[in-house]
């Protein structure tokens, strides 16, 4: 068995996260390790923020993120903010600059515990998000469910936000649409190289959205903080809300800035902490803290 290591369970806004301390540990969070984990009620999550020791001059640490399928994400917003609280409640500082496969994010918590993330600067162009075919504006590509001509949904924007983003505009609750139903079949549609995460969103105003997210790896989830920020850069970008949105996600609220001096996309919101044990991070065997709140490991 290898060295176990500590964790944390905790969430932001409901999205189930487990924040893995691998700093001083060579090895890995193997996917083996996050199905078993994913398979049990107490660690179930939508995301493993792995925290390694960094890998560039200049950066806190590199994070290895993994889908509860096991797969690897490059981005987690919801799962960075988790990550800013844990080490600041260890180290007292604020401030922080993680490396990702997706890139540099910086992050930082303030005075009333919210936690700010800088996610980077959106991609809108075909082949970066990436789509498998061509398309010259993807505020609206072509992709629909339902019948031809009466589609239930159609016409989604696309972006990127270091990981995919298809984002379908509906005038009705978007409590009304069965998107686990066809949250899997578009999240691998032959569009999506890179499968995608599949959004509903509903305009409140110009400065407020509703959006469910059927996550890539992970299905139904509570927020999705970089589906948030896909959603509301492309609000803006389609003339539909300003660049500062609230947006509603099951879990509760999210603010968005997308920035116009540097395009940059700043997500503010809580994270909560829920318990704390070890793991075996090549089996994904488990030991709760003496201050588990959440289940057993039986």
């Amino acid at each position: 068995m290898a060295d176990m290591v500590q964790f944390a369970k905790m969430n932001g806004l409901g999205n189930d996260i487990l924040v893995v301390d691998m700093r001083g540990d060579a090895g890995v969070v193997t996917p083996k390790a996050a199905i078993a984990l994913a398979a049990n009620e107490a660690t179930a999550f939508d995301q493993i923020m792995a925290v390694h020791d960094p890998k560039l001059q200049g950066t806190d640490a590199y994070i290895d993120i993994l889908n509860s399928d096991g797969s690897k994400a490059q981005a987690c917003g919801n799962g960075t903010r988790c990550v800013v609280q844990a080490l600041s409640a260890e180290t007292g500082k604020q401030a922080y600059t993680f490396q990702t496969v997706a890139g540099i994010l910086n992050a930082r918590e303030h005075a009333d515990g919210t936690i700010s993330v800088d996610m980077g600067a959106p991609e809108f162009h075909w082949d970066k998000i990436p789509l498998a075919e061509e398309f010259g504006d993807t505020r609206m590509i072509e992709l629909q469910i339902g019948p031809i001509d009466d589609p239930v949904l159609h016409s989604p924007s696309a972006a990127s936000m270091g990981n995919p983003h298809a984002i379908f505009w509906v005038e009705n609750d978007v409590w009304s649409y069965e998107l686990e139903k066809f949250g899997p079949l578009l999240e691998n549609h032959p569009i999506f190289p890179e499968r995608a995460n599949i959004s509903i969103a509903r305009v409140c105003s110009d400065s407020e959205l509703d959006l469910r997210t059927w996550e890539r790896g992970a299905g139904l989830t509570r927020a999705c903080g970089s589906a948030a920020c896909a959603a509301a850069v492309s609000a803006a970008r389609t003339n539909r809300t300003g660049r500062t949105v609230t947006v509603n996600v099951p879990g509760g609220p999210l603010t968005i800035e997308w920035l116009e001096n540097n395009n940059h996309v700043i997500m503010t919101g809580p994270a909560q902490w829920e318990f704390s044990g070890t793991l075996d991070p090549q089996s994904g065997q488990w030991q709760a803290d003496k201050t588990a709140t959440h289940g057993n490991n039986k």
